[in-house]
């Protein structure tokens, strides 16, 4: 008797042996089955299969019932799965729970089902005018079929107690009830006008052919489409993919935010509209019904086209054609809790397994898809003008130590930046502007003593939101009253420092009375579909001023927009982090590019500290290649990604003395076993000491392998054993040193 090693479905993280009996039938990884546990029946997915060890061999529980004939992962997935859970360090199951989400798993999760009149025989006048004499809400129903000229119709339309009246009638024969499942549709009471397709100019058409050789290829290589921002990315998407569906077969587009979701979904469905079902989207704000109904039309085969962030990368695509990662260079494309992956990587890998074609386009490609496109790993396109023929916008750029000189307290608007403001809400023009920080004050001080509030379970001062009006950690999410007075010495001097997005539109409400105002953050993106109205209110030009942290800063096409303003450049610039150019070069490039894209020229200022940066000035002259061969240049000479692989090893515990000493008893040891030319550094604290009630000590490895890395590193905590008092944390390819 074989036996199958089982993630049974649960919050916990149990992974059991069972034997496969006969009677179970064709059990293979990746099937749904039913197994005893304990006192009670549970069902799980099964991982692989196994010549059981003889000394177990009888003392094996047998596997109950085979619940799915069919397995639910593909031997594709199964593989990929496999290939990420041995890079990124992390067990198997992590990354099944991924490919299966737990609505998908869950015992009491459906199909929702709604009854249906199905109308079998027309009455007589004569029957109908009988039945309103003796039952009358009888008639009415049947009634209802000659009216609607319809032979079905949901039972519930026909109100309180319809049921036992539809029986009635189906025992006379004149209809009969049955059940149909509801699919719950994300997108339920939005209207999508069809759109055409658009005529491509040459650089696009150039990159439409590109894409199509390369899905028929032999030896496929990724396609980086790097395209200014405005170039018409996404009509060349649209066309690939509507090649992709013409031909029978599928295609993922992963967008890194769910903010784009809405945008991006409503041009695929426009452009789909006769196949509206064909559509899918996935992501965290879905509910669970919506989620379970979405999965599995997409296992189906019913929906064919799929969009969504980087847990989209999973979808249970079948006949996968296309795979489009669209901003690829997004830092959010990878997890930042266990299993930690990207989403971009597996994107690749996925289409490499599928044998599908694969497109990363972005306006700032990453510094590693940019350098894996001059060594020749990529193909590389590029669309270097606007589709619309339009100028790229002008960027301005605002020293603020100049700009605030005379004024008392944090200048956050520029007198420049607010005349704009108002030059461009006197024409009926909108305006966007970015603040990467959101609350109402970045911290709580004491001028008397100097004490800053902070989290009780992190080194972070807490953010006071004014709208709740509580002080909230950015990191663990603990909230608390705001005091009175100064915890430590009791002055009531106790001052607000800094600001964040709340802040900056009480400001803007005061500054510009009669503007529609409206802000979009984490704490608003909160609400399901909040964003997506928002956006569509903008759209439609309800608002006049858009507000927003980065969410806002990439992919999104509003036309009339004219000016965007960038509150303070310097926000993600002085950290450390070896990516921090590079992430606010992507951020300032991507959101200028929110300007001047229809008929209209654009503008942007950018206030600054520090104008002088690197990053600030090639995103001023819109030169992604200039910045890339420097900070390229810059990596190679300190041994940086892409030129080599970074891992972290974080070692987490309530007792700082037990977390430092447990590093570096692991940094000795890793010494011994880190194979040349790999270095690492010496065990520090981590940049943020302590979070979410736990001390943090880290290891930092670099190497020209990552596998080599993530597999010595996980023969280091093996061979440990660290006790339940410390959890060590891998790493692999960290995108964040905080």
């Amino acid at each position: 008797m074989q036996a199958a090693r089982i993630l049974v479905d649960g919050q916990s993280d149990l992974v059991l042996d069972y034997g496969i009996p006969p009677e179970a039938g064709d059990v293979k990884p990746g099937c749904r089955v039913q197994v005893p546990l304990r006192n009670r029946t549970a069902t799980g997915t099964v991982l692989t299969l196994s010549e059981p060890d003889p000394a177990w061999k009888d003392k094996l529980k047998p596997i109950l019932k085979l619940i799915d004939p069919e397995p639910l992962i593909s031997p594709v997935m199964m593989n990929l799965a496999s290939w990420a859970a041995d890079y990124y360090s992390v067990a198997l199951d992590q990354m099944i729970r991924c490919l299966l989400p737990e609505t998908v798993r869950q015992e009491n999760t459906a199909e929702k089902m709604r009854k249906m009149v199905h109308l079998e025989k027309r009455p007589s006048r004569e029957e109908l005018d009988a039945l309103y004499r003796k039952a009358p809400r009888q008639a009415q129903m049947l009634d209802y079929f000659s009216s609607a000229e319809q032979a079905e119709a949901p039972l519930a339309e026909f109100g309180t107690g319809a049921l036992s009246i539809a029986r009635n009638l189906e025992a006379k024969g004149f209809i009969s009830l049955k059940e149909e499942s509801v699919h719950r549709d994300p997108s339920s009471g939005e209207q999508f006008v069809p759109s055409q397709p658009m005529k491509l100019n040459g650089q696009q058409q150039k990159a439409l052919e590109e894409i199509t050789v390369m899905c028929t290829a032999e030896h496929k290589k990724p396609v980086l489409l790097q395209g200014v921002t405005g170039s018409g990315k996404t009509e060349v998407y649209l066309q690939a993919v509507s090649q992709m569906v013409k031909s029978g077969k599928s295609a993922l587009i992963m967008v890194p935010e769910i903010s784009l979701t809405p945008q991006t979904v409503q041009r695929f469905k426009s452009r789909f509209a006769e196949l509206p079902s064909s559509v899918a989207v996935l992501h965290s704000l879905l509910s669970d019904g919506e989620r379970f109904d979405e999965w599995h039309a997409i296992r189906s085969g019913k929906a064919r086209i799929v969009i969504g962030p980087r847990s989209a990368v999973f979808a249970p695509l079948q006949n996968l054609g296309l795979v489009i990662v669209d901003e690829e260079h997004d830092a959010s494309y990878k997890q930042e809790s266990s299993p930690r992956y990207h989403g971009r990587d597996l994107a690749v890998l996925r289409a490499h397994l599928e044998d599908c074609a694969v497109v990363l386009g972005s306006a700032t490609p990453s510094l590693e898809s940019t350098h894996n496109a001059l060594t020749g790993k990529y193909s590389l396109v590029k669309l270097t003008e606007r589709a619309d023929g339009q100028q790229l916008p002008l960027i301005r750029i605002l020293d603020m130590k100049t700009e605030g000189r005379n004024k008392s307290g944090p200048n956050v608007i520029s007198e420049r930046l607010r005349m704009s403001i108002d030059r461009r809400l006197d024409k009926g023009e909108q305006v966007i502007l970015l603040l990467n920080r959101r609350g109402f004050a970045r911290s709580i001080q004491c001028p008397d003593c100097g004490h800053v509030v902070t989290c009780l379970h992190c080194s972070l001062p807490l953010t006071y939101h004014r709208t709740e009006d509580r002080l909230m950690c950015h990191l663990c999410g603990f909230k608390a009253l705001p005091p009175r007075t100064c915890p430590e010495c009791r002055s009531a001097n106790i001052l607000l420092q800094g600001y964040g997005t709340q802040k900056v539109e009480e400001i803007l409400r005061r500054t510009f009375p009669a503007a529609r105002i409206t802000r979009v953050d984490a704490d608003v993106a909160r609400r399901k579909n909040a964003v997506r109205t928002i956006l569509n209110q903008f759209r439609a030009h309800k608002i006049d001023i858009l507000l927003g942290t980065q969410m806002i800063a990439k992919g999104l096409d509003f036309p009339n927009v004219t000016l965007v303003g960038v509150l303070n450049a310097d926000l993600g610039l002085h950290i450390p982090d070896p990516r921090a150019g590079e992430r606010t070069f992507q951020l300032l490039t991507q959101v200028a590019g929110r300007a001047g894209r229809g008929d209209l020229s654009g503008e942007v200022i950018i206030q600054t500290f520090t104008p002088q940066s690197p990053s600030l000035q090639y995103a001023r002259h819109h030169d992604t290649d200039g910045f890339a061969a420097q900070e390229l240049e810059m990596r190679r000479s300190f041994d940086l990604p892409p030129f080599t692989h970074i891992a972290v090893l974080t070692i987490r515990s309530q007792h700082e003395n037990m977390a430092e000493f447990a590093t570096r008893t692991l940094a000795a040891r890793l010494r011994g076993m880190l194979p040349p030319p790999a270095t690492m550094t010496d065990p520090m604290p981590a940049p943020i000491p302590r979070a979410h009630g736990q001390f943090r000590f880290q290891i930092t490895v670099k190497g020209p392998s990552a596998r080599i890395l993530s597999r010595t590193l996980r023969k280091l905590v093996q061979e440990a054993g660290l006790g339940d008092d410390l959890t060590a944390v891998i790493d692999v390819d960290a995108m964040s040193f905080m």
